[in-house]
């Protein structure tokens, strides 16, 4: 199974393919860092990241294509462009029927460290152990979208994280869901307070 994996963000956006073979194996096919410029147009800066995914996908051919979930930071403007870049990821994806996997940081970091709370040295060492490559990939985002498709490609082949209320979810997809609600359930609050 092929997968190319996407650390989804504006400045710098980790992309890289793995093959995952049985027994766990997984081989590197290629990794790379989306850059774009901060003083360019923010239309520009997504048009130049969707162009790039699309020539990956068509390069490399993936049978899935994994994104990191995004989560709600403190900081609106990172998580926009975050948050954009991964819809961009997968709708290049859908555009051409490859399935599309999320999978939250927590949950990666768990997958190939072993603990969800693991710093990004830890990732980098651990991506590079697990690939039996000479040196880390870096920067950190190259290594986080390898990271990525190493979670999705030791998971299976679902295609999507399961949504609240269904069985199966890991622990950090649980949290996740439980945030997400929480923090839905507070926009409408605010919504409504609004409206008043």
């Amino acid at each position: 199974m092929r997968i190319l994996g996407v650390d989804p963000g504006l400045t710098r956006c980790g992309i890289g393919v793995i093959e995952a073979l049985p027994g766990r194996t997984v081989r590197l096919v290629a990794v790379d860092v989306i850059r774009t410029a901060a003083d360019m147009a923010p239309e520009r800066r997504l048009l130049q990241i969707a162009q790039a995914f699309e020539e990956w996908i068509e390069r490399y051919r993936p049978d899935a294509v994994a994104v990191e979930r995004v989560f709600a930071q403190h900081n609106v403007r990172t998580v926009t462009g975050t948050s954009q870049v991964a819809g961009l990821a997968m709708v290049a994806a859908t555009r051409v029927s490859v399935p599309v996997a999320l999978h939250t940081p927590s949950e990666v970091k768990a997958a190939v460290t072993g603990s969800g709370r693991a710093e990004k040295a830890q990732v980098q060492e651990m991506v590079r152990r697990i690939l039996g490559l000479e040196e880390a990939p870096s920067p950190a985002d190259a290594a986080d979208a390898l990271a990525i498709a190493i979670t999705h490609g030791w998971r299976g082949s679902a295609t999507v994280v399961p949504m609240p209320g269904v069985q199966g979810q890991t622990a950090a997809q649980r949290a996740w869901a439980e945030a997400a609600a929480g923090t839905a359930a507070r926009a409408q609050a605010a919504r409504r307070r609004l409206a008043r």
